[in-house]
């Protein structure tokens, strides 16, 4: 699957957002408890822009983070209604920009906009690529029986069932083990 590099990059951001959360992490903790927390997360993006860096935004993106976990695993009309009421309440106005290496990209929200109201946005700019293509069977949760991560399957086949070689390679062993299992005699 191929989608706009602005699209795919706020698609994996919202992937990164939503495995902070301690049901995804892999450090099994949530690991957006700190204002340090929030600056590791979002140091590598290029959101341009306000960042206060207080306990307000940090309060602010974790509300983000609960609402994309949400989205992600709505069906596509349902999705809809969300992402219209994220681009709604950010009186989002759709522009193109292009600043540091980012080629001509949307940006919809001011750049003095809060941090988790750009990130909402920016998540919902990428959402309406996702519903308009019917592709929503590309965001989906691992498949691991302990994990409940974001998967973001961008392969050819849409094949993709789990958030991590981690999560493949442990639930192939724990697969590999029980076949072992019925095949060894007593």
């Amino acid at each position: 699957m191929h989608f706009a590099p602005d699209t795919e990059e706020a698609l994996e951001f919202v992937v990164r957002l939503g495995n902070t959360d301690a049901a995804a992490s892999r450090s099994a903790r949530d690991e957006l408890t700190t204002l340090a927390d929030l600056a590791a997360l979002h140091s590598p993006i290029p959101f341009t822009g306000r960042v206060d860096g207080d306990a307000a935004e940090l309060r602010d993106v974790r509300q983000t983070r609960a609402l994309v976990r949400q989205i992600w695993s709505l069906n596509r009309d349902d999705a809809v209604t969300e992402v219209n009421r994220i681009l709604r309440e950010a009186k989002a106005l759709p522009q193109l920009a292009r600043h540091d290496a980012s080629d001509w990209h949307l940006h919809a929200t001011v750049s003095d906009a809060p941090l988790g109201e750009r990130m909402r946005v920016e998540a919902a700019l990428a959402l309406i690529d996702v519903i308009r293509s019917d592709e929503m069977g590309r965001l989906r949760i691992c498949e691991a029986d302990d994990c409940a991560g974001l998967l973001l399957d961008l392969s050819r086949n849409g094949s993709k069932r789990f958030c991590s070689v981690r999560c493949g390679n442990r639930m192939n062993m724990i697969a590999f083990r029980g076949r072992q299992a019925v095949d060894t005699p007593s």
